[in-house]
């Protein structure tokens, strides 16, 4: 798909031009799709108590709070393509809602465990907001615009940790019983989220030129009936599975620690419900800036040395993490652990950044497949992730360290990756010109 009149630049306070328009909306309405992906996460010890939990359901509650998006994202890539995002999102925004505001009638294990599989249906949020912002901007920002756009969305997954108790408490305070209290402020989540939906269709365009349908008739895009054999064809790119275990590392993991990290030093450290919640909140602040960073130096390093340098500074930003996640699990104490935390927390948004400033740039044509697939990805090493932490909580720091050293293995992957390019062909800048390797 050749998109014109892509935005040089990055206008952070311009909202007038339709690509800056696309960016601001775009990770405006992906951070509410965060708050209310993981807006139960921080109340699981009052959820736990209430309905009895065992280590195993929450465990599966982990794992079905992020399954469903794996082929929620596979589809929704080629929809973005076919459908357009500004039509994409609006739907899955407004579909979403419902279990959103539907999880308040849930007063067993199995009802829970019901809503959380279909809420985690609005993670495919992500794909559209990386397909849109890729049609919005040229190559030589595109990684920046990317890893802003959804680090600051990503940011709603840390606020939600600290909002979520409080407002719960506030409803408490006010003589609502614990019982309807959570129910109720996720129902009002649920609610802006079909709110925003509708604000999102009124408010953006498809690309720089106008809507993908009204662009089609007037023959000035070619008309696709259907985007599977694109998908078909991103499935033969080994680099595509590459970039798929590089995000399951980091993306996954962030999945894994929104999901974690309240209920973790609740137990471990035995503080309070808003205390654990504001710990676990700053591991999701990171993402203010360090997913922007990852992409941003990633488009710096891709100046000098193509695709070759995106993908090794990806590599290494993966191998920090994963030696932090594994120093993490051997905290013993609750500052040295907020410290593993946040230093991990950097590298994992900055992997995230990095991943997605080399999707555009692959299969330029099958854009929406390419980040279908490697979104997918984050959300299977999440499922994976979350089946471990069915353990009981005494033995999750041995499972942390188990992750990171499953992210190490992951980091292998891009590294090779690089390496063998470098021996393969030589460097050739990806502002002037199409990437090495694409």
């Amino acid at each position: 798909m050749e998109i014109r009149n892509q935005a040089e630049r990055i206008d952070l306070f311009n909202f007038s031009t339709p690509q800056m328009r696309a960016f601001h909306c775009s990770w405006a309405v992906f951070f509410l799709c965060f708050f209310a992906w993981f807006g139960l996460a921080p109340l699981m010890p009052m959820i736990r108590e209430e309905m009895k939990l065992e280590p195993w359901q929450i465990g599966n509650l982990i794992a079905a709070s992020v399954a469903a998006t794996i082929l929620a994202r596979l589809i929704i890539g080629p929809l973005c393509e076919w459908l357009g995002p500004r039509r994409t999102y609006s739907w899955l925004l407004c579909i979403c809602a419902i279990p959103v505001m539907c999880v308040g009638f849930a007063q067993s294990y199995e009802s829970l465990l019901l809503f959380r599989f279909a809420i985690s249906t609005i993670g495919a949020s992500f794909v559209i907001t990386q397909y849109h912002t890729s049609t919005m901007f040229s190559k030589n920002c595109v990684g920046a615009a990317n890893a802003a756009a959804a680090g600051w969305g990503n940011l709603g997954g840390g606020v939600t940790q600290q909002v979520m108790p409080l407002a719960v408490g506030g409803l408490m305070a006010a003589g609502i019983s614990s019982f309807w209290a959570w129910r109720g402020a996720m129902f009002f989540v649920g609610l802006a989220c079909f709110v925003a939906g509708l604000a999102y269709y009124y408010f953006t365009q498809d690309s720089p030129e106008g809507d993908f349908r009204e662009l089609r008739t007037a023959g000035r895009l070619a008309r696709k009936k259907t985007s599977w054999g694109g998908f078909w064809s991103a499935c033969m790119d080994y680099r595509v599975w590459v970039l798929f275990a590089a995000y399951a590392a980091s993306f996954g993991i962030e999945l894994t620690m929104d999901n974690v990290a309240a209920i973790y030093f609740f137990d471990q450290f035995d503080l309070g419900h808003t205390s654990a919640g504001i710990i676990a909140g700053l591991f999701g602040a990171m993402n203010l800036f360090a997913r922007f960073l990852g992409g941003w130096l990633a488009d710096r390093f891709g100046r000098l040395g193509g695709l070759r340098a995106r993908i090794g500074w990806l590599a290494a930003v993966l191998f920090g993490e994963g030696i932090l996640l594994v120093c993490f699990g051997h905290a013993h104490t609750v500052g040295v652990a907020i410290g593993m935390l946040l230093l991990m927390g950097l590298c994992v948004k900055m992997a995230n950044g990095a991943a997605y400033a080399v999707v555009p740039l692959i299969h330029t044509g099958n854009l929406g497949a390419v980040a279908g697939i490697v979104g997918a990805g984050g959300n299977v090493g999440a499922v994976i992730a979350g089946f471990m932490f069915r353990a009981p909580t005494q033995d999750w720091p041995a499972v942390l360290q188990m992750l990171g050293i499953g992210v190490l293995c992951c980091a292998a992957l891009p590294l090779i990756l690089s390496l063998w390019n470098r021996a393969a062909s030589p460097v050739i800048s990806d502002v002037k010109t199409q990437e090495a390797f694409s």
